[in-house]
C-alpha cells in the first residue's frame, strides 16, 4: 500500500468512499445530503493542511486529511480524519492513514492531535486510536443520532507529542 498526496483526478474514487460514509451515517457527523462538491470543498484540504490517498495499484482504498484544528491560540495543535472504503476495511489502511498524519503533524512541530467527534459506536475506530496513543478525554452524551443504535455519543481524543 503506497500512502500520497491527493492529486484532482484521485476525486472520482475518494468521493464515493466519502458518499458511502456519510450516506450510512455511522461514523461521521457529516451532512448525509452533501454533494460531491460541497464535500470536495470540506474534504481537500488547502495548505498548510494535507489530504492524502491510500493506493493499491491505482486503486484508491482509503483517504486522509489533516491540518490545524483550530486557528489562533489553539493553532499548535492538528486534527485528522479517515475514510476508508467499505471493502477495504480490516486490511489496515485506516492504521497506515492514521500513521502518516501523525508522522505529518509531528514533522509539522504541532503539539498533539485532537479529534474533536468520535462517534462512540464506532469501536473499530476507537480501539485504532487508543492503539495508536489517543485517549478519550471527554464524550458528549447522545451528541450523534446514529440510525439503528439511537444517540450514542461523541468522543474527544487526544494525544500529545
Amino acid at each position: 500500500m503506497l500512502i500520497r498526496e491527493f492529486v484532482d483526478r484521485d476525486w472520482s474514487q475518494v468521493w464515493p468512499i466519502i458518499e458511502e460514509v456519510i450516506r450510512a451515517q455511522e461514523t461521521f457527523p457529516y451532512d448525509p445530503t452533501m454533494t460531491a462538491e460541497q464535500s470536495y470543498g470540506m474534504w481537500v484540504e488547502a495548505a498548510p493542511g494535507r489530504t492524502v490517498v491510500a493506493l493499491d495499484g491505482e486503486r484508491v482504498l482509503g483517504t486522509a486529511k489533516m491540518g490545524t484544528n483550530r486557528p489562533g491560540p489553539g493553532a499548535h495543535v492538528s486534527t485528522a480524519s479517515f475514510m476508508v472504503a467499505a471493502d477495504a476495511r480490516g486490511r489496515g489502511v485506516g492504521t497506515a492513514l492514521c500513521r502518516d498524519a501523525l508522522t505529518w503533524a509531528r514533522r509539522q512541530g504541532y503539539a498533539g492531535m485532537q479529534f474533536n467527534a468520535v462517534v462512540e459506536s464506532n469501536t473499530s475506530a476507537v480501539r485504532l486510536y487508543r492503539r495508536e496513543g489517543f485517549e478519550v478525554v471527554g464524550t458528549v452524551p447522545g451528541a450523534f443520532r446514529h440510525p439503528s443504535a439511537g444517540r450514542v455519543g461523541l468522543h474527544v481524543m487526544y494525544q500529545e507529542f
